[in-house]
């Protein structure tokens, strides 16, 4: 009885190490250049169909045709994918649409009595507390009415608009966004029907070892386990900040911080999915809404983002991501910032899904490479020495 064959091993010359190998990644760093954006529409793509083959695996399991499960998992992640996309365009335009009018009324609209817009009134009730409280020097309604004077109720009017206006333009590009991303579709589509075939072709010229996962699998569960991590570590951001909000619109610190609490909740865990960015992105929404409603309500806000983003670095991340990418802290900055400079804020976003497949291909690989050893070798090139004869010494 034959024992199970070792892996294949790939044994890679001295020569190759020293010419073949730098002049192959210079090859590959200049055509990747070159076409660069057929590149990360491919790395997408596969990223994608990565993610979605366990799916099709499965519903092949019960004879569902590969085919047919193709359709059946790309056509409900499309409609997931749109629906969300759909959704979080929908509620960033309407949002700022209100928020826009709110900040256009607080500078513009006179009320109460005397008639004074909604600022005039917070900047006396301010210099109020504050002659109360032996602070009489601080002229803050006196400077605040000289800005809001300089400014004039126009150029207030003008930010808001430009304001809703790009709130409008980022609408029309999240659509376009999507008829733009037809071609990943396409490509991810044919991907996952040929998957079977390519993962078949990996474990023949390289069978996995005895008790090990194969290359696709290993990159399919690498995959698998950062989406986890991360739509978990958005779940508890998301919550934490909905619960915060609401509990500060309970307490009378942030004025309808309960009607608001879901939205600014969802987006802080929308946000979460942007490394780095994200987590102040995610506050800055409800730190500008509770600043129109009263100063202190945005000093409260933000004390409550920043004790969510020390929790969130501390605690969060190390316990949820830890155990999904398996990654050095400097890799990932790496990642990131190579992902900015080669194809900005979209390579960001891609830059940590595809250091966690590459870390599970270079695993893989790893275990059959072997380089030549250098050490004990003979010379490149043998020089013969020859002792030239002592000069005769002048008597």
């Amino acid at each position: 009885m034959t024992g199970t064959p070792a892996p294949a091993r790939i044994a890679i010359p001295r020569w190759i190490q020293l010419v073949g190998l730098p002049l192959l990644l210079l090859l590959a760093w200049v055509v990747a250049g070159a076409v660069r954006h057929a590149v990360f529409l491919f790395l997408v793509a596969l990223l994608i169909a990565l993610l979605l083959n366990p799916l099709v695996r499965g519903l092949g399991r019960v004879w569902i045709p590969r085919g047919l499960a193709v359709a059946i998992v790309y056509l409900a992640f499309a409609a997931v994918v749109a629906l969300l996309v759909l959704a979080l365009a929908t509620v960033v335009v309407q949002q700022t649409r209100n928020a826009s009018h709110r900040i256009d009324n607080y500078f513009t609209v006179d009320a109460g009595h005397p008639p004074k817009t909604g600022a005039e009134h917070d900047l006396a009730r301010l210099q109020t507390w504050l002659n109360g409280h032996h602070l009489r020097r601080v002229h803050v309604e006196q400077q605040g009415n000289k800005f809001l004077t300089s400014i004039g109720t126009n150029d207030v009017t003008n930010y808001t608009k430009k304001a809703l206006n790009w709130a409008e333009g980022a609408g029309v590009a999240v659509v376009g966004l999507l008829f733009s991303s037809l071609l990943v579709v396409v490509v991810s589509i044919y991907m996952l029907l040929d998957m079977h075939r390519l993962a078949g072709w990996a474990d023949r010229r390289f069978p996995p070892a005895p008790g090990t996962r194969p290359l696709v699998q290993r990159m399919e569960q690498a995959l698998a386990s950062y989406v986890r991590g991360q739509l978990t570590l958005s779940l508890i951001i998301g919550v934490s900040a909905g619960v915060g909000l609401w509990v500060l619109g309970m307490l009378g610190l942030m004025p309808h911080g309960g009607r608001y609490a879901v939205a600014f909740g969802a987006w802080a865990g929308i946000t979460e999915l942007i490394p780095y960015i994200g987590p102040w992105l995610g506050g800055a929404p409800p730190v500008l809404y509770a600043l129109v409603q009263h100063p202190l309500s945005a000093l409260w806000v933000f004390l409550l983002f920043l004790a969510i983003q020390q929790l969130e670095g501390h605690v969060i991340v190390p316990k949820v991501m830890s155990h999904s990418l398996r990654l050095h802290p400097l890799l990932v900055i790496f990642g990131l910032l190579a992902g900015a400079e080669i194809y900005g804020f979209p390579g960001i976003l891609v830059s940590l899904p595809l250091l966690a497949a590459g870390r599970a291909a270079w695993e893989f690989f790893a275990e059959r490479v072997q380089l030549d050893t250098w050490e004990g070798a003979d010379p490149l090139v043998e020089v013969e020495v020859v002792e030239q004869p002592a000069a005769p010494v002048a008597p």
